[in-house]
């Protein structure tokens, strides 16, 4: 498994595989070709049929150039490594083919990750066993693992998602894109503060993973967890038991890294992608890593996180991407506020058993990944299903 720098990466939306990962890309590729007069970059599948609301061509085009930069969509072909697929031509020449598989990451063809391994784990049997012969919880796994170094990063990402939640509850005003929607954020927060006590847990998580959502959507810094169009489940979670709770930093710290594991666990051995396993693969990830951060923070064992993630994660099995317009807007944002009341819910179930359960979290990943490669290509991050065609456009 990757360093969590790679699983919690901090940029701009609204998506990381459509966005962050096609400019990290293209910073790669003008490297090699800085004095090139003309780019030509051809976006296949997914990336070209979700990439105008995504903005990927303005991603792409911010990188090499706007006025040498040539981008071609090819929406109708995808190729056989990953539905984002991108290939990169400087003066004519030197064609370079690269995936954006999720999370902003990259791959090159046949599976080459351009990241290297940090963990020696191959699954959550082997995390979990690790755990039980050390005696050590799952956080303490991630900072043998990276180096003391790492909680300093994380302290980072805790920083934006907080910045985050806090610029998202102060804005009013209209989403960007043409869909004209309302941000909701700052408005769920102020009823939801003057609520029955059962009634404002609901409204208070729905409000900062809303603000995070909404800051995403409109383009603003967010932290992949794992992906940006999923980016405000862990922090809307995190944020509200940092309240309640009285949680102090390096709780929340430990919090994120053994969230982390989850998250890490299944981009190795299942997807992270919408454009490949559909929402599923965003915000069924989410939840399960944030349910799995709540766990830890109600004073949960190893097992009891890993139950707690694999509940998560279950219950959005074959969860559908099918953004309207192609935007990250509907049904992704309302999407996270309902994750992360979830993940609540998951980690109190947890809590309250004994860590024992007869569906392992290992074989939720690896049937999440089968019924994503399952569903047809109109449900993955494609706009050809699903609410993208049912809703219709103002």
């Amino acid at each position: 498994m990757k360093s969590l720098r790679e699983l919690y990466r901090i940029g701009l939306g609204p998506s990381s595989s459509h966005t962050m990962g096609p400019a990290r890309a293209a910073e790669l590729y003008r490297a090699r070709h800085p004095s090139a007069a003309h780019f030509r970059v051809t976006l296949y599948g997914s990336l070209a049929a979700t990439g105008r609301g995504h903005f990927t061509d303005r991603a792409v085009a911010s990188v090499l150039g706007e006025d040498r930069t040539e981008i071609v969509w090819c929406a109708g072909e995808s190729l056989p490594d990953h539905p984002n697929g991108l290939k990169f031509e400087a003066d004519g020449g030197d064609a370079w083919l690269v995936y954006s598989v999720g999370g902003g990451a990259l791959k090159e063809p046949g599976g080459k990750e351009m990241e290297t391994e940090i963990y020696p784990y191959a699954n959550m049997a082997e995390i979990l066993a690790a755990c039980d012969r050390s005696g050590l919880p799952m956080w303490q796994l991630v900072e043998d693992a990276e180096g003391a170094a790492i909680a300093d990063y994380i302290d980072q990402v805790l920083k934006t998602m907080w910045t985050a939640i806090d610029a998202g509850l102060k804005h009013d005003g209209v989403l960007p894109g043409g869909l004209r929607l309302q941000r909701r954020a700052r408005s769920i927060y102020q009823k939801a503060r003057f609520l029955q006590p059962e009634f404002r847990r609901t409204g208070l998580v729905a409000a900062y993973a809303t603000a995070v959502s909404e800051e995403n959507a409109s383009l603003g810094t967010v932290v992949t967890a794992p992906t940006c169009g999923s980016a405000g489940v862990l922090p809307g979670v995190l944020r509200y038991l940092a309240e309640t709770l009285g949680c102090d930093r390096r709780e929340l710290i430990h919090a994120l890294e053994t969230a982390g594991l989850v998250g890490n666990v299944i981009k190795q051995n299942g997807s992270i992608s919408g454009a490949e396993v559909g929402c599923q693969g965003e915000v069924g990830v989410a939840c399960a890593m944030a349910a799995a951060a709540a766990t830890y923070l109600y004073g949960g064992t190893a097992p009891q996180c890993e139950t707690a993630a694999e509940i998560g994660l279950e219950h959005f099995l074959g969860l559908t991407c099918d953004p309207v317009k192609g935007l990250v807007q509907i049904p992704c944002i309302e999407r996270n506020a309902i994750a992360a009341n979830r993940a609540l819910v998951a980690a109190e179930m947890a809590v309250l058993s004994d860590g024992r359960h007869r569906v392992s979290f290992d074989e939720v990943v690896a049937t999440m990944l089968r019924t994503g490669h399952d569903l047809p290509s109109l449900y993955r991050e494609t706009a050809g299903g699903g609410l993208a065609v049912t809703v219709k456009e103002p």
